[in-house]
């Protein structure tokens, strides 16, 4: 019987930061686990690794915490929004992240969305597939010299930041942590911050990097489509709920936005082929793969690894 650590991963993760993790824990691997049967494994192990397919709800937690030697729930990314993660502190599970592994893979997905949508790219793929030529439809924009309002200046959206100058984007940022960025405090020099108010009226595209709380809802609703800049582009490759779908789809259809990038959604996996972002000409849509590159799973890997070794060794 080993005497090592034992760990179980819920999600995909590289083969090789599998193998890697077996030289320091007892490794099981049960991805695309129910609720009921997380409930009833997560006992037996002393930590597990997520990603963000599974979730870990208070029912989890209170089978690990019954079981009593589950010590560290460590998610592969950014968020821990799939974590009850107060809740398991209260039970004395610490739950731990990789902020910085996916950074690029994001920022790079956000600002490749941004083109898709500035030259409508995937109508465009659709089109020729379906055997037409719609050249005159598909004129589209470009990004010099264009306002890029970035929503959430934290690690991914200052490697936007980077890219868009590079791109003669003039950038401006707002931040929910007002205690940490104040309007006119820019974490890296060349970025001001600004009021909400002031990104949408100034901003020709928007991307967000921000969690989702679901007890304050949509950042982007109603309210804000009002006061959004006539035109513009809005991308969304942080979280799911954080631009409110249904205004969204009215705000495309009345021209207030040119054309938006959705890598995530409200509800996941998005399968409904009859939601009418789906079908919209000027929605382009990926299955949440911002973090899913070759490089980004390799660096969360190893980064997950570090963080269960501070955990358990």
């Amino acid at each position: 019987m080993s005497d090592k650590p034992k760990v179980m991963v819920c999600d995909q993760m590289a083969d090789s930061a599998v193998e890697e993790m077996k030289n320091y824990f007892d490794v099981d691997v049960r991805i695309g686990q129910s609720p009921e049967e997380l409930a009833g494994t997560i006992g037996a192990y002393n930590g597990i690794v997520v990603r963000s397919a599974t979730k870990v709800r208070e029912p989890a937690i209170d089978a690990a915490a019954e079981a009593g030697i589950l010590k560290v729930i460590v998610r592969g990314g950014v968020g821990i929004d799939n974590i009850d993660h107060e809740y398991a502190k209260t039970k004395g599970i610490e739950t731990r992240n990789t902020p910085t592994a996916s950074t690029l893979s994001v920022a790079e997905m956000a600002f490749g969305m941004m083109i898709a949508c500035a030259r409508h790219i995937g109508h465009g793929t659709v089109s020729m597939k379906n055997g037409e030529w719609i050249k005159k439809e598909l004129k589209g924009i470009e990004l010099a010299g264009k306002t890029l309002g970035i929503i959430g200046i934290g690690r991914i959206g200052q490697a936007i930041a980077k890219r868009a100058m590079a791109f003669d984007m003039k950038c401006i940022a707002y931040d929910l942590w007002d205690e940490l960025y104040k309007p006119g405090k820019a974490p890296m020099g060349e970025v001001p911050m600004v009021t909400l108010d002031e990104l949408l009226e100034q901003a020709d595209f928007i991307t967000l990097h921000i969690p989702f709380d679901p007890e304050v809802g949509a950042t982007i609703g109603p309210e804000q489509f009002g006061k959004m800049k006539k035109g513009a582009v809005i991308v969304n490759c942080a979280r799911g709920g954080t631009v409110d779908e249904d205004a969204l789809l009215g705000a495309l259809n009345d021209g207030t936005v040119y054309s938006a990038g959705l890598d995530c959604f409200a509800t996941e996996p998005m399968k409904d082929a009859a939601n009418p972002l789906i079908a919209h000409p000027r929605v382009v849509l990926t299955p949440h793969i911002g973090a899913s590159t070759t490089e980004a799973g390799k660096k969360v890997g190893g980064a997950v690894i570090e963080e269960l070794k501070a955990a358990l060794l």
